[in-house]
């Protein structure tokens, strides 16, 4: 029996599952970031691009999107990513155990639920 191409058989089963399954995540990422975009006013379709919609989200969460080429430096990310995740949750009036979900637990629920949800985007 033929080990390798057993594993070479799993190896394609499961690379192909997981890349499905990260387009699956990609794509209820980009739904939700669409509708948080256009309740900010800016065009949805910003939220498909891979880089364009961090500037942009860096925006929403009320600094400069010249910060978002922090999240190319490998420590400066996390913090960037903290500090975004929670001035995002002010900026829709959400608390901060909003923020660390949308943070750390369910990025992808998260933004579902400021996008469809009855959240309202306040620029103060």
């Amino acid at each position: 029996m033929d080990n390798n191409g057993i594993s070479d058989l799993f190896a394609a089963i499961f690379s192909g599952t997981t890349g499905l399954i990260a387009l699956v995540f990609y794509v209820l990422v980009a739904i939700g970031l669409w509708k948080v975009f256009t309740k900010a006013g800016y065009p949805g379709i910003l939220a498909i691009i891979p880089f364009v919609n961090l500037i942009f989200l860096v925006k929403i969460a009320g600094m400069s999107g010249w910060l978002a080429l922090l999240y190319l430096v490998p420590i400066a990310n996390v913090i960037l990513a903290i500090i975004v995740a929670f001035k995002l949750g002010e900026r829709f009036n959400k608390g901060g155990a909003f923020s660390f979900f949308l943070l750390f637990v369910f990025p992808y629920i998260g933004y579902l639920i400021l996008g469809f949800g009855d959240a309202r985007y306040s620029k103060a």
